[in-house]
């Protein structure tokens, strides 16, 4: 598991020379190492703190990992005596963090999935994905089609019995929401016996990291109100990420741009686009639906008033703010009530 350290606990410091910093979040060195040691205020370290799997049900959850490559997380629902068998979907999370930090394991995905899977009910398998700059896209998208052959492979496993392969649902924060879309085209594109029993049946990016080179209207006006989102993090992240010499119009995170390949030849399935009304990204989400509807896809929109970006990643406001707790809310059930309907 990937742990995060607060500064005073940092090893002795790095000889190398610091060539690039993102405030806070990671340092990287002439040596091609990089230090994502969290240097930001003390008080939100406990949102990136690991935690531990459990076999011993909370608050109707069990969490399991099961490794591999990639290595996987699965948060499994305690099923009802009157199921009559019936199989949950799965939902298949890729998690954010600008494709350069985070991990599967943060408490701050631990508190949402495990909570989104009670209330599906799903079975919810989140995928360890590598990390920019030493794993530039397309890595992340060839993991995430790697943890669809290893869902497959896992189909007959005990602790997925109750879930149903046929009935997938990607699903992503941020950076993640990028990989929702590239994961289904590409799984989509693949002969049907690569993949089954597994059948992708639905998309759904959550507030996902789709930009272009020139800035939207919402990224010039709107006041970033969270340290886990910020403009600096938003170009910083993206340029350590993307192939060396792209811009932000490559289509890993502008699909919708003209560089992209043109969406009505992408074969993708019914799609949510969940969009928060402060991110700094809301005018290119919604450039992207737009695009999407223009395109025949099938989408549907859920934009989330007076929130900004991952507002339901944040534990304290969720619990605390009523506005962020009713989002939340309005969110989980936009989603369980998608989930039903394909």
């Amino acid at each position: 598991m990937l742990a995060v350290t607060p500064k005073e606990q940092q090893q002795p410091s790095n000889p190398a020379v610091v060539v690039d910093e993102v405030s806070g979040w990671l340092r990287v060195f002439d040596d091609g190492t990089v230090d994502r040691t969290w240097t930001g205020p003390p008080e939100a370290l406990f949102l990136m703190a690991p935690v531990a799997p459990y076999s011993e049900p909370r608050d109707g959850i069990t969490l399991h990992d099961l490794p591999g490559d990639p290595h996987l997380r699965l948060y499994l629902p305690q099923r009802e005596e009157d199921s009559n068998g019936e199989r949950i979907p799965i939902l298949f999370h890729f998690h954010g963090g600008g494709f350069c930090i985070s991990h599967s394991s943060w408490r701050m995905y631990h508190e949402f999935y495990s909570r989104l899977a009670a209330a599906v009910p799903a079975a919810v398998v989140s995928v360890e994905l590598p990390l920019a700059p030493e794993h530039r896209l397309p890595a992340h998208i060839d993991a995430g089609l790697a943890g669809l052959l290893r869902l497959r492979s896992l189909a007959s496993h005990p602790l997925l019995l109750s879930a149903d392969p046929s009935r997938v649902f990607l699903i992503g924060d941020s950076s993640g929401g990028n990989l929702v879309h590239h994961v289904a085209a590409r799984a989509l594109s693949q002969p049907e016996d690569v993949l089954s029993p597994v059948r992708v049946a639905g998309g759904i990016p959550i507030h996902p990291g789709f930009v272009r080179s020139s800035r939207s209207r919402s990224e010039l006006e709107l006041k970033p109100d969270s340290l886990f989102f910020t403009l600096e993090m938003l170009d910083k992240f993206l340029a350590l990420a993307l192939p060396v010499g792209a811009t932000k119009d490559h289509p890993y995170t502008c699909p919708m741009g003209a560089a992209a390949p043109p969406l009505d030849e992408v074969r993708l399935p019914p799609f949510l686009v969940a969009v928060a009304e402060r991110d700094l990204v809301r005018d290119t989400n919604l450039e992207y639906y737009e695009a999407m509807r223009r395109a025949g896809k099938e989408v549907e929109l859920l934009v989330s008033d007076g929130v900004s970006h991952t507002f339901y990643l944040n534990k304290p406001a969720v619990e605390l703010d009523p506005v962020t707790g009713e989002r939340t809310k309005e969110l989980i059930q936009a989603i369980a009530d998608f989930v039903r309907r394909h």
